[in-house]
Protein backbone atom coordinates (compact mmCIF):
# COMPACT_ATOMS: atom_id res chain seq x y z
CA UNK A 1 0.00 0.00 0.00
CA UNK A 2 1.64 3.00 -1.20
CA UNK A 3 2.26 6.26 1.51
CA UNK A 4 -0.73 8.39 1.32
CA UNK A 5 -0.15 12.28 2.23
CA UNK A 6 -1.73 14.84 4.33
CA UNK A 7 -2.87 17.30 1.87
CA UNK A 8 -1.77 20.65 1.70
CA UNK A 9 -4.91 22.16 -0.16
CA UNK A 10 -8.30 22.58 0.76
CA UNK A 11 -11.32 23.98 -0.94
CA UNK A 12 -13.72 26.99 1.55
CA UNK A 13 -15.09 24.16 3.27
CA UNK A 14 -11.51 22.49 4.43
CA UNK A 15 -11.90 19.65 2.84
CA UNK A 16 -9.55 18.26 0.07
CA UNK A 17 -12.45 18.45 -2.53
CA UNK A 18 -11.49 17.96 -6.37
CA UNK A 19 -10.28 21.16 -7.41
CA UNK A 20 -7.79 21.23 -4.38
CA UNK A 21 -6.50 17.30 -4.95
CA UNK A 22 -5.79 19.06 -8.57
CA UNK A 23 -3.86 21.80 -7.22
CA UNK A 24 -2.29 19.37 -5.11
CA UNK A 25 -1.32 16.59 -7.40
CA UNK A 26 0.34 19.67 -9.98
CA UNK A 27 2.47 20.99 -6.86
CA UNK A 28 3.93 17.82 -5.88
CA UNK A 29 5.06 17.04 -9.24
CA UNK A 30 6.09 20.44 -9.86
CA UNK A 31 8.15 20.88 -6.81
CA UNK A 32 9.27 16.85 -6.97
CA UNK A 33 10.04 16.49 -10.23
CA UNK A 34 11.48 19.80 -12.16
CA UNK A 35 14.29 20.92 -10.64
CA UNK A 36 16.17 21.07 -13.59
CA UNK A 37 15.99 24.05 -16.11
CA UNK A 38 16.75 21.47 -19.01
CA UNK A 39 13.59 19.31 -17.97
CA UNK A 40 11.62 22.30 -17.61
CA UNK A 41 12.79 23.70 -21.34
CA UNK A 42 12.00 20.17 -22.58
CA UNK A 43 8.56 19.78 -20.97
CA UNK A 44 7.70 23.50 -22.34
CA UNK A 45 8.46 22.13 -26.05
CA UNK A 46 6.57 19.15 -24.87
CA UNK A 47 3.67 21.30 -23.93
CA UNK A 48 3.62 23.22 -27.49
CA UNK A 49 3.52 19.65 -29.02
CA UNK A 50 0.91 18.45 -26.86
CA UNK A 51 -1.43 21.23 -27.77
CA UNK A 52 -0.83 21.05 -31.43
CA UNK A 53 -1.30 17.39 -31.16
CA UNK A 54 -4.39 18.24 -29.46
CA UNK A 55 -6.22 20.47 -32.34
CA UNK A 56 -4.69 17.72 -34.70
CA UNK A 57 -6.62 14.69 -32.95
CA UNK A 58 -10.02 16.02 -34.39
CA UNK A 59 -8.32 16.45 -38.18
CA UNK A 60 -6.20 13.63 -38.08
CA UNK A 61 -5.67 11.52 -35.33
CA UNK A 62 -3.19 9.21 -36.30
CA UNK A 63 -0.67 11.92 -37.05
CA UNK A 64 -1.99 13.99 -33.48
CA UNK A 65 -0.97 10.37 -31.95
CA UNK A 66 2.30 10.27 -33.81
CA UNK A 67 3.44 13.71 -33.00
CA UNK A 68 1.92 13.28 -29.25
CA UNK A 69 4.33 9.74 -28.45
CA UNK A 70 6.96 10.30 -31.10
CA UNK A 71 7.70 14.05 -30.42
CA UNK A 72 6.21 15.63 -26.96
CA UNK A 73 6.24 12.44 -24.89
CA UNK A 74 10.36 11.36 -25.83
CA UNK A 75 11.16 15.10 -24.88
CA UNK A 76 9.09 14.95 -21.77
CA UNK A 77 10.13 11.41 -20.65
CA UNK A 78 13.88 12.79 -21.56
CA UNK A 79 13.93 15.31 -19.32
CA UNK A 80 13.08 12.94 -16.16
CA UNK A 81 15.32 10.45 -17.50
CA UNK A 82 18.70 12.09 -18.44
CA UNK A 83 18.45 15.32 -16.59
CA UNK A 84 16.58 15.72 -13.55
CA UNK A 85 18.57 15.08 -10.07
CA UNK A 86 17.32 11.51 -8.06
CA UNK A 87 19.74 12.36 -5.45
CA UNK A 88 18.55 13.52 -1.96
CA UNK A 89 16.38 17.01 -2.31
CA UNK A 90 17.26 19.63 0.20
CA UNK A 91 14.95 21.49 -0.92
CA UNK A 92 12.34 19.57 0.01
CA UNK A 93 13.73 17.25 2.70
CA UNK A 94 12.70 14.29 1.23
CA UNK A 95 14.64 11.25 -0.66
CA UNK A 96 14.28 10.20 -4.36
CA UNK A 97 12.49 6.92 -2.55
CA UNK A 98 10.02 9.10 -1.07
CA UNK A 99 8.86 10.93 -3.67
CA UNK A 100 8.78 7.51 -6.17
CA UNK A 101 6.71 6.14 -3.11
CA UNK A 102 3.92 9.29 -3.33
CA UNK A 103 3.97 9.55 -6.79
CA UNK A 104 0.27 9.45 -7.56
CA UNK A 105 0.59 9.07 -11.54
CA UNK A 106 3.83 7.08 -13.05
CA UNK A 107 7.13 7.50 -11.19
CA UNK A 108 10.20 6.45 -12.95
CA UNK A 109 9.72 2.85 -12.15
CA UNK A 110 6.24 2.53 -13.94
CA UNK A 111 7.55 5.16 -16.41
CA UNK A 112 10.57 2.74 -18.10
CA UNK A 113 7.51 -0.11 -17.92
CA UNK A 114 4.86 2.58 -20.05
CA UNK A 115 7.83 3.70 -22.37
CA UNK A 116 9.50 0.08 -23.03
CA UNK A 117 5.41 -0.95 -23.93
CA UNK A 118 5.14 1.82 -26.26
CA UNK A 119 8.45 0.96 -27.93
CA UNK A 120 6.77 -2.45 -28.10
CA UNK A 121 4.11 -1.31 -30.73
CA UNK A 122 5.63 -0.26 -34.01
CA UNK A 123 8.16 -3.74 -33.29
CA UNK A 124 4.79 -5.65 -33.23
CA UNK A 125 3.16 -4.18 -35.98
CA UNK A 126 6.97 -4.48 -38.28
CA UNK A 127 6.67 -8.22 -37.39
CA UNK A 128 2.72 -8.43 -37.60
CA UNK A 129 1.37 -5.71 -40.18
CA UNK A 130 -2.18 -7.04 -40.06
CA UNK A 131 -1.86 -7.28 -36.49
CA UNK A 132 -3.32 -11.01 -36.94
CA UNK A 133 -5.78 -9.84 -39.34
CA UNK A 134 -7.50 -7.11 -37.43
CA UNK A 135 -5.70 -4.05 -40.11
CA UNK A 136 -5.53 -3.99 -43.33
CA UNK A 137 -2.06 -4.97 -44.80
CA UNK A 138 -0.19 -1.16 -44.76
CA UNK A 139 1.11 -0.47 -48.86
CA UNK A 140 3.53 2.34 -47.77
CA UNK A 141 5.52 3.76 -44.90
CA UNK A 142 2.68 5.95 -44.68
CA UNK A 143 0.57 3.68 -44.05
CA UNK A 144 2.74 1.42 -41.66
CA UNK A 145 3.20 4.63 -39.40
CA UNK A 146 -0.88 5.28 -39.42
CA UNK A 147 -1.00 2.28 -37.80
CA UNK A 148 1.89 2.71 -35.55
CA UNK A 149 -0.18 6.02 -34.50
CA UNK A 150 -3.48 4.68 -34.01
CA UNK A 151 -2.01 1.83 -32.08
CA UNK A 152 0.03 4.19 -29.53
CA UNK A 153 -3.19 6.31 -29.50
CA UNK A 154 -5.37 3.58 -28.22
CA UNK A 155 -2.26 2.43 -25.82
CA UNK A 156 -2.58 6.31 -24.48
CA UNK A 157 -5.77 5.52 -23.51
CA UNK A 158 -5.72 2.24 -21.99
CA UNK A 159 -2.77 3.28 -19.92
CA UNK A 160 -4.69 6.58 -18.52
CA UNK A 161 -7.35 3.83 -17.66
CA UNK A 162 -5.31 1.17 -16.21
CA UNK A 163 -3.83 3.98 -13.49
CA UNK A 164 -7.10 5.23 -12.58
CA UNK A 165 -8.61 1.83 -12.13
CA UNK A 166 -4.96 0.90 -9.75
CA UNK A 167 -5.54 4.13 -7.81
CA UNK A 168 -9.30 3.30 -7.81
CA UNK A 169 -8.42 0.03 -6.24
CA UNK A 170 -5.56 1.18 -3.79
CA UNK A 171 -7.18 4.44 -2.56
CA UNK A 172 -10.55 5.93 -4.14
CA UNK A 173 -12.08 6.60 -7.83
CA UNK A 174 -11.69 10.18 -7.46
CA UNK A 175 -8.34 10.36 -6.76
CA UNK A 176 -7.55 8.69 -10.05
CA UNK A 177 -10.11 10.65 -12.10
CA UNK A 178 -7.95 13.71 -10.41
CA UNK A 179 -4.84 12.18 -11.67
CA UNK A 180 -6.49 11.70 -14.95
CA UNK A 181 -7.83 15.41 -15.42
CA UNK A 182 -4.06 16.35 -14.75
CA UNK A 183 -2.82 14.40 -17.48
CA UNK A 184 -4.88 15.79 -20.26
CA UNK A 185 -4.41 19.53 -18.92
CA UNK A 186 -0.85 19.04 -18.29
CA UNK A 187 -0.18 20.85 -21.16
CA UNK A 188 -1.64 23.89 -20.67
CA UNK A 189 -0.07 24.07 -16.96
CA UNK A 190 3.23 23.03 -17.83
CA UNK A 191 3.09 25.96 -20.91
CA UNK A 192 2.46 28.41 -18.11
CA UNK A 193 5.10 27.20 -15.70
CA UNK A 194 8.19 26.53 -17.91
CA UNK A 195 7.36 29.00 -20.75
CA UNK A 196 10.40 30.87 -19.41
CA UNK A 197 13.17 27.91 -18.84
CA UNK A 198 14.45 28.06 -22.61
CA UNK A 199 15.40 31.63 -22.44
CA UNK A 200 16.48 30.94 -18.87
CA UNK A 201 18.49 28.11 -19.88
CA UNK A 202 20.06 29.63 -22.99
CA UNK A 203 21.38 32.54 -20.09
CA UNK A 204 23.85 29.76 -18.46
CA UNK A 205 21.13 29.00 -15.61
CA UNK A 206 20.78 25.49 -15.09
CA UNK A 207 18.77 24.91 -11.49
CA UNK A 208 14.82 26.62 -10.98
CA UNK A 209 13.68 28.78 -8.60
CA UNK A 210 12.56 27.71 -5.17
CA UNK A 211 8.94 26.00 -6.35
CA UNK A 212 6.41 27.81 -5.26
CA UNK A 213 2.81 26.05 -5.62
CA UNK A 214 1.93 25.44 -9.08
Amino acid sequence: MPTIRKLRFEDEQGNPGFRAQLKEQRWDDHRFYHHNLVNQSLHFVSACTFLVAYALLFVDAALASLLAWGVAMTSRQAGHFFFEPKDYDHENGVSHEYKEEVKVGYNLTRKYVLMGLWLAIPLVLAAEPTLFGLLQRPDTALDFLRHVGFGWLCFGVVAILFRVTQLWIERDLETGIVWATKIVTDPFSDFRLYRTAPARLLKGERSGDHHAAA
